[in-house]
């Protein structure tokens, strides 16, 4: 074995014995959490549990995210980490899916995740402390010499370097494959008992694609008739009176020649109007920044104009589906203008990244917070944009601020 493949390994098991230690911690936690999820349950049926019991709850869903998110490491394919409960209620936190996954791991993991995880942090640290106990024989008594693995009295520097020589290197032969070993088996564990099977993976797909497209197609209904409106109300409006300034300056035109030009300049104003309203109507289908700057730059634009002193952070995107990028423009300069109408905020910024085939937008700003759909602030509008091209809106919005939005729309080709 050469140099750079011992480097290696030696740094595979430093890492395998870093998710142990993590393990071992967190299962010493839910060794405390699952007795106490079980006291609320209980203390349920006097209606003290009622108020507890969700927090607690969402405290595991923490921990379980947590191991989610380390899980790529040891684990073939890693599951997607869940998100938080975005509400508060009992009924709200046992009817999401993932928590029937917290809670089958949570005790499988207070008692294997702590023993095994102490166990493969034991194996890394075993060279070390063979190493010192071997090299310190002489601090021990005379008529109790250290036996250290083999019980062979070392009493002499003869003796720890015939036995501790065969011994550190079995240890470190231990520390190099033992611990890797076991963070595979407890990520295996906690990868089976934390994601859902392919049923229910396939099951759950399809519902949120069933109520995405039931929100694109009432998005869409609800844009045709917006534009139907505005045509018919502006645009259409314009031109019927445009029609009548020429019919009148026709029928003038052979008694009194003089009075057609003010009719005319009329008529040529209406006109201006109507190209000026369906100019802004095309922007709202597809705003033509958007055609000439791209993403990044429309949103620059948003940004530089928008009345709270807001920054912009923005990557570089390559090339975005059209879709998406009409979506997550709609979306952030919606944002924004709740900001500057509602939160009171005195600062604000938009931070947009592609990361793989994912385009990650936020909008973060420091008001009075208390965000939420239903409330006229234009955030149910804002998912469905999201949702119709298969995109993740979260608020995040606690009262008293800071309102943080996160976009997440795939836009592989």
């Amino acid at each position: 074995m050469d140099l750079s493949m011992a480097r290696t390994h030696a740094l595979r098991s430093a890492r395998a014995a870093g998710y142990c230690a993590t393990a071992s911690a967190r299962g010493l936690a839910l060794v405390i959490l699952v007795p106490v999820l079980l006291y609320s349950a209980v203390l349920c049926l006097v209606g003290v549990g009622l108020l507890v019991l969700p927090l607690e709850l969402r405290l595991l869903r923490r921990l379980a995210d947590a191991e989610r998110a380390r899980l790529g490491r040891w684990a073939a394919t890693p599951p997607a980490p869940a998100g938080p409960h975005a509400r508060s209620t009992l009924v709200a936190v046992l009817s999401d899916p993932a928590t029937r996954h917290d809670l089958r791991w949570a005790p499988c993991m207070a008692v294997a995740g702590t023993l095994l995880g102490l166990i493969g942090t034991a194996l890394f640290l075993f060279p070390a402390a063979v190493l010192v106990l071997v090299a310190l024989w002489w601090v021990f008594p005379a008529d109790e010499p250290i036996k250290v693995m083999m019980n062979i009295p070392i009493d002499g520097w003869g003796s720890a370097l015939y036995v501790g020589v065969p011994q550190l290197l079995l240890s470190l032969l231990l520390a190099l494959l033992g611990p890797p070993l076991i963070a595979r088996l407890v990520a295996a564990s906690s990868r089976r008992l934390l994601t859902a099977s392919a049923a229910v993976v396939l099951a759950e797909r399809v519902a949120a694609l069933d109520r995405t497209r039931t929100g694109a197609i009432k998005a869409h209904g609800d844009e045709l008739r917006r534009i139907e409106r505005d045509l018919h109300d502006g645009t259409q409006a314009r031109l019927v009176s445009l029609a009548m300034q020429l019919g009148l300056a026709e029928r003038t035109l052979g008694s009194n020649p003089e009075a057609v030009g003010p009719l005319l300049t009329r008529a040529r104003e209406g006109a201006e109007e109507a190209m000026a309203e369906l100019r802004d109507l095309l922007r709202s289908v597809y705003p033509p920044v958007l055609a000439d700057r791209g993403l990044a730059g429309a949103l620059a634009a948003v940004v530089a104009r928008c009345p709270v002193p807001a920054t912009a952070h923005l990557g570089e995107l390559d090339d975005i589906p059209a879709q998406v990028e009409v979506a997550v423009y709609f979306a952030i300069t919606e944002a924004l203008t709740n900001t500057a109408k509602h939160s009171q905020a005195r600062t604000a910024s938009v931070t947009l990244a592609k990361a793989g085939d994912t385009l990650r937008a936020e909008v973060t700003d420091d008001g009075r917070g208390g965000a939420a759909e239903g409330r006229g602030t234009g955030l149910r509008g804002m998912r469905r944009r999201i949702e119709a091209v298969d995109g993740v809106l979260r608020v995040q919005s606690p009262p008293g601020g800071p309102t943080v939005i996160t976009v997440e729309c795939p836009c592989a080709s």
